[in-house]
């Protein structure tokens, strides 16, 4: 059951986007999930009154949820999304990036690189990153699309902590590791030059950037996280939020600058009560009760 979600935020067009990424990505379908109340919005929201709010993606089984806001926040490459092909779907990959590449802009071309037959990495016309790559191993689905944390910046050499620390509180586990073993322009030789946790029964993938960067994490790519019942909410809260001044709504940043959205596994429910919106918006941390 997936337990962790990726959320990009879009500029006023999620519901555009949602339909360009169902047209462009394998096996992916899109709905409207949600959408702004009439009433109890704040005043920078009212232009959205009526319109969707959420809207939700499924790519070959996982879902990505598009949070249609204002132009507060946008994705960058912080966070990218891996999709990732067997070799007998080259032509599939192919389509993928071309129609990625409308309006996109390629970070790393298409093309055979050591670590992949077919590899490229594509920033999209919404600003999102999608790293497509081919891989002779067996595909399992839940290990066919990642999402992808790459510190730089003021994260920079922190990948490790990182995993380290989600371990503790969410329960990730350390599947592969691969060190630079030498410095770069950025990065140590401890490093990590690519690795592999698992959180639950998601893959997570993370790297340290070996050139420095100008950017780093922030709310225009978040990681949605469902706690069954308070006390769990109440936990991970405590131990991952570390940015004060951020915490709204149920989102938090925590010490390495990555946005979360700690939300109750029933929140879907919880929205439909009367008022639920405007009840939300009033919260830090979600407390169920206040529904």
């Amino acid at each position: 059951m997936q337990n962790l979600v990726v959320n990009l935020w879009m500029q006023g067009n999620g519901e555009e986007a949602g339909e360009f990424y169902a047209r462009s990505l394998p096996e992916a379908t899109t709905e409207v999930e949600s959408r702004y109340p009439s009433e109890g919005l704040l005043e920078f929201q009212q232009p959205l009154a009526g319109k969707p709010l959420t809207v939700s993606l499924w790519v070959r089984g996982t879902k990505i949820t598009l949070i249609n806001a204002g132009q507060e926040f946008k994705p960058n490459p912080s966070i990218s999304i891996i999709l990732v092909f067997s070799t007998g779907q080259r032509e599939s990959l192919d389509a993928t990036w071309s129609a990625l590449m409308e309006g996109g802009t390629a970070l790393m071309p298409l093309d055979a690189y050591p670590f992949s037959t077919r590899y490229g990495w594509v920033n999209d016309k919404y600003g999102v990153s999608w790293q497509l790559m081919e891989t002779s191993e067996p595909v399992e689905p839940r290990a066919s699309v990642i999402p992808s944390l790459m510190f730089g910046g003021a994260a920079q050499n922190r990948a490790a902590e990182a995993i380290e620390f989600y371990g503790q509180v969410l329960g990730a586990k350390l599947d592969s590791a691969y060190p630079y073993g030498e410095p770069t322009e950025s990065a140590t030789a401890e490093a990590l030059m690519y690795a592999q946790f698992t959180l639950g029964e998601d893959c997570v993938a993370a790297m340290d950037s070996g050139v420095p960067q100008d950017f780093t994490f922030t709310p225009g790519v978040s990681l949605e996280w469902h706690c069954d019942g308070q006390a769990e909410i109440d936990r991970v809260w405590d131990a991952m939020s570390a940015v004060p001044e951020a915490e709204a709504c149920g989102w938090l940043t925590d010490k390495f600058g990555v946005s979360w959205q700690i939300v109750p596994s029933n929140m879907g429910e919880l929205m439909e009560r009367p008022g639920a919106f405007e009840n939300m918006l009033k919260m830090k941390k979600l407390v169920i009760n206040d529904f």
